[in-house]
């Protein structure tokens, strides 16, 4: 259950989420909302609401003097119940 979730996104965007108790992960390419809530449901011990997922493309490989072609990620969107949180977001 804990190989679904990848790592938590720290970015300047992604914090403001957290005034709407949404927090964004970076998840494995074939997982499911359903697999994403019921992985941070029994991570961090909340309620998850509603999971919004999408899919999106890095920048092309620059190795030495050829490039390679971008990789494909997903990131997916939780929203928790009111009042709950994750720590690790909070900066604790």
């Amino acid at each position: 259950m804990y190989e679904v979730i990848k790592k938590p996104l720290l970015t300047e965007k992604s914090s403001s989420y957290s005034d709407f108790d949404t927090y964004v992960f970076e998840v494995q390419k074939t997982a499911t909302k359903l697999q994403v809530r019921e992985a941070v449901e029994k991570a961090f011990d909340v309620k998850v609401t509603d999971v919004r997922t999408l899919v999106y493309r890095t920048r092309w490989l620059k190795k030495h003097a050829r490039f390679g072609p971008p990789k494909y990620k997903k990131k997916a969107f939780v929203k928790l119940a009111k009042g709950q949180k994750i720590a690790i977001f909070e900066g604790a």
